[in-house]
Order: structure tokens, then sequence, then C-alpha cells
């Protein structure tokens, strides 16, 4: 192989970080465990000797089946780690870079500033995909959100392609059981979050109530590391005593309109550090779901950038 050709191979080898990063963080939930897969996907390919990486025709194919099934081990743990969790876990919360103070460009030594927003990374349908199994997740999130075939599917999963269909097809129950995810686009989204805003800063109980579905559920994830319930409050009723109990305890507290996972949501912020990041799930008008993400290791993206 020339020096030439060594140097475009190289080049497309480490240009599939951006697409591995994406696939793993929908796999995980965690910009650092997909960071973590990614790198390690990495390294056993160039552990390799320089014959056996050339003989390869797919360094892609290759770097994504390692990944996926470093994921998939990833994902098998993942429960006793969860159970050990103090309190909910969520997944990592994710900026839009557009919004921030430093303009569209990206930080690519950052993994949050090279993950695509988009449906498929709405905390409603991340919480859905914790519901699957970890090989459902791996055959729904390869195939129905990445496309890839069933053949290279098996690959990931060590099953046959009928096998990694039939599990697809069950993610997809999954998803559909649990009410498909909401459009991250639209206008009554961002005025519904935007009236929550308004009402949380007013401290107006009475406006709370009637923005949130009698039967809405917020979930908050502190990991031990910052204040927050340990369950979730269920009820309209109780979540906008909650917020504005939070909002007495933290005079100060500054509210954003920011997207979140690709979708509205408000981001909190006291004496100019990010302590809260708020998803919401919004059905006939009202807020259904709340998550709200206090773990400072998962705020660290949002506290990288100015968001002024």
């Amino acid at each position: 192989m020339s020096r030439g050709t060594a140097g475009t191979r190289a080049d497309a080898i480490a240009g599939e970080r951006r697409q591995l990063l994406n696939v793993a963080y929908r796999l995980l939930g965690s910009v650092a465990e997909a960071e973590d897969a990614v790198q390690e996907a990495y390294t056993r390919w160039y552990a390799q000797p320089r014959g056996r990486q050339d003989e390869i025709a797919s360094p892609g194919a290759w770097l994504t089946t390692v990944t996926g099934r470093i994921c998939l081990d990833v994902l098998g743990s993942a429960r006793a780690r969860r159970e050990r969790y103090v309190g909910a876990w969520l997944p990592d919360p994710l900026p839009d870079r557009t919004e921030w103070g430093h303009g569209p460009s990206a930080d690519l030594a950052d993994p949050a500033d090279q993950l695509v927003l988009d449906e498929s990374v709405t905390m409603a349908f991340l919480i859905v995909m914790e519901s699957m199994t970890p090989a459902e997740r791996v055959a729904f999130v390869l195939h129905d959100v990445f496309r890839y075939p069933f053949a290279e599917i098996a690959a990931v999963l060590g099953r046959t392609p009928a096998a990694c269909k039939q599990l697809a097809a069950s993610a997809r129950r999954r998803v559909r059981a649990a009410r498909a995810p909401v459009s991250v686009a639209g206008a009554g989204r961002a005025d519904a979050v935007r009236q929550v805003k308004e009402a949380w800063e007013s401290k107006d109980i009475a406006a709370l109530v009637d923005l949130l579905d009698p039967a809405a559920v917020m979930t908050a994830d502190g990991g031990g590391l910052a204040g927050a319930a340990l369950r979730p409050i269920e009820g309209g009723a109780r979540i906008a005593q909650y917020m504005v109990a939070v909002a007495d305890k933290a005079p100060g507290l500054e509210l954003l309109e920011r997207s979140v996972n690709g979708a509205p949501g408000l981001v909190a912020r006291r004496a100019g550090v990010v302590m809260t990041v708020a998803s919401f799930d919004i059905a006939g008008g009202r807020v259904t779901r709340i998550w709200a993400v206090r773990n400072p290791e998962k705020l660290r993206p949002w506290a990288r950038h100015d968001m002024s």
C-alpha cells in the first residue's frame, strides 16, 4: 500500500468516529460511556498487525461491529450498576451547540458536540429504549435508526439475521406500547415549555397545575451528587408544589429556554452555574412527563459553553 493510500485509509478510519459516537450514545444513553466504547474500539483496531488491518475490506463496518459488541457488554452490566445508583437514573441530556454564545462551530474534542440531535435522542425515546433487553436495543438502534442490514447486526449480536429481525420487531412493539414519542419540532411544544417556565418563575402553583396533566410524572436524577427526589413524583398538583418549593429554596434561580436532546426544554442556572436540565413530554397541550437531570457529572457539556 502506498503512503498516499495509507493516509487516505487512516483518514477514513478516523472519520468513522462521529458515526460510532452517535451509535454508542443511542445504545448507552451516556456520553462518557459512549466515548469509552468508541475509544476501546479504536484501541482494538490499532492493536492489530498492519497486515490484518489491510485484509479488512471495510474498516467502518469492523469498527461498528466492535463498538456494538462493547456496548452490548456495557448494557449487560448496566442493570447491576443502576441498582447501585443513588435515586433514578436518566440518560445524559444533550445541548444544542447552535444555541451557545460561541456560535455553530463544534469543539471536536468534546464528544457531545459530535452527536446528531434528532427524534432518536429525545429523552422520551431514550427512556422507552431503557425498557428493551440489550439485544433488542442493539438490533433496534442499528436497524431502525441507522439502517444497518440484519446481516451486519447478526455479526454484532452473534445471532442469525432472522433472529435479529425478530429482536428489532419486539423492540418496535415496546415503542408502540409506550406511546410513540412526540415530534421534536413544533411550536406547540415550545409554547407549552415557555408557559411552564413563566409559571415556575412566578411561583404560580395554580398555573402550573393547569399546565400539567393530572397524571403527570416527574423524575429527577441527582446521582447522589446533587439534591433530587429519590423517587418519581406523581400527579400534577404534587409536581407543581415541588417545583415552587425548589424555587423558594434557590433564590436567584434563572430559567433559560434551551433545546434538550433536540426538543424544547429548560435549563436552570444559578450564579452562572447550570444546576438542572429539564426535558418534557407533552400530549394534548399538557405536560405528561418531566425528566430533570441534576447530576453534575451529566451536566459537564452544558458547563463548557456560554449559553447567554
